[in-house]
Formats: C-alpha cells, sequence, structure tokens
C-alpha cells in the first residue's frame, strides 16, 4: 500500500513532468517556473523519505507455532510463587494451607490421597516464522511517475535526475540569456528600408575605438561607362553614445537606377548586399515583386538544451524558403513582437531591460540581414553567428527589415497609451526599428507633409503601396468601453484621419493594391481575448471596412490586410452587405501570419460566427510561420496578388487574388482561387 510519501512523490513528479513539458514546449509562460520550483521543493524530500523507509523484501507467508507444555508445580515454586506474590503464613490464597503450615502441621496420613490433583503449570512457546521474498523491480511504475522503488535502486536515481533535468532546463531556458548572453558588446549592421533612390542602415559599434565608422556602396553589376565604379561614400558616423544604445541610423541617397545590386560595407567590418526596388506603378523586370510577412519571434523555443541561447529555429526555415523565392524578396514586412520581454520572465522594466531584448534578438538576426561570406571573411561578431553560417548560402541576398510594434515590445495586451513603462519601452524600438523604417505617414488634407512624430508609416514600391499602422500607442482601453462604442479608438483621431486618407488618395498609374498592415488581426473570428483585437472596436473598424470596399468600388485597386499577432494562420473575406453600393470586387481580405519562431496553441481559437468575416482558412498548428506575398504583372487591367503560407519551411497553402478592374461598377464579381 502507498504511503503519504510515496504518494507525494508521484503527484509532485508527474506535475513537474506535465508542467515543464508545456512551459518547455509548448508555450512559455511566466506562470510555470515558480509551479515547477514548488513542486521539486516538496518532491525531493518526500522522495528521499520513501526511499530509505520501503523495505526490499515482501511477507510472502506467516507461520505462527504454539506450544503449550505442563508440568507439576514442585513445593519450592510454589513458594517462590507466592513470594512473588507477597503472601505470609498467614496462609494461602483461596483457603489453602501455605508450604510453611503444612511442614508444621503435616496431615495425619490416613488423609493423604494420591489421587488429589496436584497443581499444574502450562508454558506456552510461541514462535513465529516468516517466508520473505525479494520485491519485483517495477521499473515502468518508476520511470513514469517518479516514485523511488529501493529494488531498483539506479533506476529510482535515474527517475530523480530526470526531473532535476528538468527543473535545470526550466532554470537554463529563464535566465541563461540573461546573464551569460546580455550582448553588450554586440556589434552588427542592417539595412532597414530601401527606396528607389534611397537607403537605410543602421550601425550598433560599442567599440568607440572604431570610430569614425565610414559606410559606403558600390554596384556589383556593370554599369555604364559614365559612372564610377569604385565605392561611394554613403556617410560617416563620428559618435555613438549609450542614450541609443551605440546605434546610429544612416540614410543615404542612391543613383536612379531602379533594381539595381548594390554591396554595402562599413569600416568596422560589416558587408552585405541590397537592391533596390522599382518605381512606384512598375513591375520588376522579372514580372514579379516579392515580399515576406511574419511575425512573434522569440529565442530557442520550442527549448533545445543543446542549442544556442540565442537560436532561433524559425530562421533555418525562413532560410529554406528563400532559397526557393527567384530574385529573392524585397523587404521582411515584420508585423509586431520582435522581443517578449515578458516571456519567459520579466526581469525588470528599465531602459536596459528593454535593450538587452534587443540585442539578444539582433545577435541572431542580423545574420540575416548580412551576407554570410563577408562575415566569414572579416569574422564573426557573435556565437550565434556560427549558427546562421550553417544555414544561409554566401550568395543569398537577404532583404531589408521594416517594423511595427506591438503589445510584447512593451507588455501584453498593451492599451496604456504613453504612460506606464511606454517611454522604456519605445526608446529601444525608435533606436532599432523606427529609426530604418520607411518614411511616416502622410498628414491628412497635405500633398507630401509627413506626420510629425508619427509611429505609423507609409511607403509606394512597384505595383503596391502601404499604410503601416500602430495598434498600441494610441489606443483606447481595451475593456473600459462596449466593444461597438462609438467613443472607442484603437487608432486615435490623428492616425484614422491619415488613414482614411491613405484610403481615399489615387494611386499612381499601375499600382494595384493598398495594403493596410496591423499587428493584431482585423477579423473578430478570433474569439479568445478578442477585446485586444480589433473585434474591441467594431465601430472603428466598420469605418475603416467601408473605406476599404469604396477603394473597390472606385476600380483598379484592391485592398489586402496584412496581420500577426495570434500564433496562428487564418485568411478571412470581408464581403460587402448584399444590396448595398459595393460590388463584390471590393471584398477585402486578410492575412494573418505568425509566429516565425515562438510557441501555437494546441487549442483552436477561432471560428466563424457571422456572414460578415468569412473564414477562407484557418492553420493553428507550427511554430514557424511565413508569408510570402509576390503581386504579378498580368499584362491585363487586373493584378494578381498571389499569398504562399510556409510552416516550418514547407509550403501548406496558397491563394491567388485579383484586383478589382479599373472601371467602378462594371465587375460585381469577386476573382479569387484558393489552393
Amino acid at each position: 500500500m502507498a504511503t503519504l510519501q510515496d504518494k507525494t512523490a508521484a503527484i509532485s513528479s508527474i506535475g513537474i513532468r506535465v508542467f515543464s513539458y508545456i512551459f518547455l514546449r509548448i508555450i512559455p509562460g511566466d506562470i510555470w517556473p515558480p509551479v515547477i520550483y514548488a513542486l521539486f521543493a516538496l518532491y525531493v524530500p518526500s522522495f528521499i523519505s520513501s526511499y530509505f523507509s520501503q523495505e526490499p523484501y515482501k511477507v510472502v507467508a506467516d507461520e505462527i507455532d504454539i506450544t503449550i507444555t505442563e508440568k507439576e508445580k514442585t513445593p519450592e515454586a510454589i513458594e517462590d510463587k507466592e513470594k512473588e506474590n507477597g503472601h505470609t503464613n498467614g496462609g494461602g490464597q483461596d483457603g489453602h494451607p501455605s508450604y510453611a503450615e503444612v511442614v508444621a502441621h503435616p496431615p495425619p496420613a490416613d488423609e493423604t490421597d494420591e489421587d488429589e490433583p496436584k497443581e499444574i503449570e502450562e508454558e506456552i512457546d510461541v514462535t513465529e516464522s516468516l517466508l520473505l521474498e525479494e520485491k519485483s523491480p517495477r521499473p515502468w511504475r518508476t520511470l513514469l511517475t517518479g516514485m523511488p522503488d529501493t529494488v531498483s535502486g539506479p533506476l529510482s536515481w535515474l527517475t530523480f535526475l530526470i526531473n532535476l533535468g528538468l527543473v535545470l532546463a526550466t532554470v537554463d531556458y529563464v535566465y541563461r540569456a540573461k546573464f551569460l548572453h546580455p550582448s553588450h558588446d554586440l556589434s552588427f549592421a542592417r539595412m532597414g528600408y530601401i527606396g528607389p533612390t534611397e537607403a537605410n542602415i543602421l550601425v550598433r559599434e560599442p567599440d568607440v575605438s572604431k570610430l569614425p565608422i565610414i559606410v559606403s556602396y558600390q554596384p556589383t553589376e556593370p554599369i555604364a561607362t559614365y559612372e564610377d565604379p569604385r565605392p561611394q561614400l554613403a556617410g560617416t558616423i563620428y559618435a555613438v553614445t549609450e542614450d541609443t544604445d551605440y546605434t546610429k541610423a544612416l540614410q543615404f541617397t542612391l543613383p536612379n537606377y531602379p533594381e539595381r545590386t548594390y554591396k554595402w560595407t562599413t569600416s568596422n567590418n560589416h558587408t552585405g548586399y541590397f537592391k533596390t526596388p522599382p518605381k512606384p506603378g512598375h513591375f520588376p523586370k522579372s514580372g514579379a515583386f516579392t515580399f515576406l510577412t511574419s511575425s512573434c519571434i522569440k529565442a530557442r523555443f520550442p527549448y533545445n538544451p543543446f542549442s544556442h541561447a540565442l537560436d532561433i529555429p524559425g530562421f533555418r526555415h525562413m532560410a529554406k524558403v528563400m532559397k526557393s523565392i527567384p530574385g529573392g524578396a524585397q523587404f521582411m514586412l515584420f508585423l509586431g513582437d520582435f522581443i517578449y520581454v515578458d516571456v519567459p520572465k520579466r526581469f525588470g522594466t528599465t531602459v536596459e531591460d528593454y535593450r538587452r531584448e534587443y540585442r539578444q534578438s539582433f545577435g541572431f538576426v542580423t545574420i540575416c540581414i548580412l551576407r554570410v561570406n563577408g562575415l566569414l571573411r572579416n569574422g564573426p561578431t557573435s556565437i550565434s553567428t556560427l549558427f546562421s553560417i550553417l544555414f544561409f548560402p554566401a550568395d543569398q541576398l537577404l532583404p531589408g527589415w521594416i517594423h511595427v510594434i506591438d503589445d510584447h515590445e512593451i507588455a501584453n495586451d498593451w492599451d496604456q497609451k504613453t504612460e506606464g513603462v511606454y517611454d522604456s519601452a519605445v526608446d529601444p524600438f525608435h533606436n532599432y526599428q523606427i529609426a530604418v523604417n520607411p518614411p511616416r505617414a502622410r498628414q491628412a488634407g497635405t500633398y507630401n507633409t509627413l506626420r510629425k512624430g508619427a509611429t505609423y508609416f507609409e511607403f509606394t514600391q512597384g505595383p503596391a503601396s502601404f499604410f503601416m499602422m500602430d495598434t498600441r500607442t494610441y489606443r483606447d482601453p481595451s475593456s473600459n468601453l462596449p466593444a461597438d462604442s462609438p467613443e472607442k479608438s484603437m487608432l486615435g483621431e490623428q492616425q484614422l484621419t491619415d488613414l482614411l486618407a491613405f484610403l481615399k488618395k489615387p494611386e499612381p498609374k499601375g499600382v494595384r493594391w493598398k495594403i493596410v498592415v496591423s499587428s493584431i488581426p482585423f477579423t473578430k473570428n478570433w474569439r479568445v481575448n478578442s477585446m485586444d483585437t480589433w473585434a474591441g472596436y467594431l465601430n472603428e473598424r466598420q469605418k475603416l471596412l467601408e473605406a476599404m470596399w469604396d477603394v473597390g468600388l472606385r476600380g483598379g485597386c484592391g485592398v489586402v490586410i496584412l496581420s500577426g499577432d495570434r500564433h496562428e494562420f487564418a485568411a478571412t473575406a470581408f464581403p460587402p452587405p448584399l444590396g448595398g453600393r459595393w460590388p463584390v470586387s471590393a471584398t477585402v481580405n486578410e492575412f494573418s501570419t505568425s509566429p516565425l519562431s515562438q510557441f501555437y496553441l494546441p487549442v483552436h481559437t477561432y471560428w466563424q460566427t457571422d456572414d460578415d468575416d468569412i473564414t477562407i482558412k484557418y492553420i493553428p498548428n507550427g511554430n514557424s510561420k511565413l508569408g510570402v506575398v509576390t503581386i504579378d504583372d498580368t499584362a491585363t487591367d487586373q493584378s494578381a496578388f498571389k499569398f504562399r503560407l510556409y510552416v516550418d519551411g514547407e509550403e501548406a497553402w496558397s491563394a491567388v487574388l485579383l484586383s478589382p478592374p479599373p472601371i467602378a461598377g462594371k465587375r460585381w464579381t469577386k476573382d479569387a482561387l484558393w489552393a
């Protein structure tokens, strides 16, 4: 029968294993480590007590032998007995004379009788015989439950070590990167937004002895005879300070030669390649304009004890996908959660706590921006570089990254505008991301005046125009007002006005798509924590939908929403209401893609409940999801928008949309091919 110690050891052991698996392989929430530590504190004493209190044998048979021996008491024995009982010469008990009385006054001879009963003494001998057998080992019970077994000593200690290993793995995942890889000495350079005649580069260099840093570029292709083939000066960085975490952004002008590939070099031993995009309204010479999209990365998840603390598994899959794209991608449109400051544990709320997360992410991500053969020649800048070299070919042209902010760059489900930790959080976001992002959005009512201080962006490349929303800085609290309250805003008054102006403005000839970028899903079909999405801001969402349908009504240009955040993929259609003024061809489509390298939920959280948001495809599984968008020139008055979803490096689903026809009201059907 199991003792209290056995039960405690088994329950705590099973708990350690279940919660460790959840934490290390399913969802690295900050609630799990304290639970795991507490269970281990129960497990250790209960295991030791149970192990050393167990007997290695069990009773097979138990025999009891009772032997009774009768003998007559001698006078001496009787006297001794009486003395023990404290009797005197005054007579014995029960009226019998004592031994002394009998000797002093013997009875007459004729009174003796040999047949008179004698006093008999009984001796009882009890012997218990036990038949013991060594207990049979129970290896599966020991290994699976963590309960000790004295008979299986090695297995008992093995199961103890398994639990100890899980606890140490938890400690390793939580603390190793922070304490062993703060990345203070990280030096890197990466490309940001690249336009037809301009480029942006970010340099981090904590070693001031490398200053000044000279950045140069030169074309890699044959050029005209009148052009100078020598490296051209992009700019010089004379100082970096701790105020910006030793980062510096540099914007430089390029010759007006679209689709030209350049090599860039910095004097502190970084190099790479970039390619300028086609002019607005034009397609690349290949006929296909391609970019990448995804969101959410966290190093070393799912947990692998043998991987580097800054390893990001999703980039292996991204590298595989990029090899399959002819001509590469123009840019990576990253939809938020580049860092997870509160996963698996928030270590603080200072600026340094946020900066450390960016340094650790870029400790691996920079390799996706830099050309690997340049790093090999000049020496890798961090251990994580060595991991990436195994996966990126030396001639791989890698895109610049542009970013929007989401909650985990600040705090989970952030809706407190600029209060609390916001300033500490956006300091590194500005220095590492916004500094090399596309131009700020144009101010509504002006021709080309940028909105001063905006954290949302707007640009046009090739056949598409982009508006990158900020869904965190300006939003009202999600739970203070009902979801359909007209007083509740996700974007704030200025951003909403600028976005509506973006949707209304005519695009250059050849631009067939308006792409609206949201860090959180536009659909209300995600039912878990839906108030954090656009489902919590339905009145403002409806205003945007009507403005998007108006784009399709005018013809010639379609609207697509790209979003992330949910760690799942879903394609959703938003058709205009039947019988209204909008044709079906004005239908808006959303592709929500995440994570690039993070957990996914084993339970489904997305489903359709009405005809407003139509489910096209839902794919929840996969730790790495990457969207590849290709806009093709169809040689007609309509453009093809192709979306391919890659899950863990393999193509899982694709879709093709056609932009609305250029003449409004002439097409009342929707062109789409879902594969």
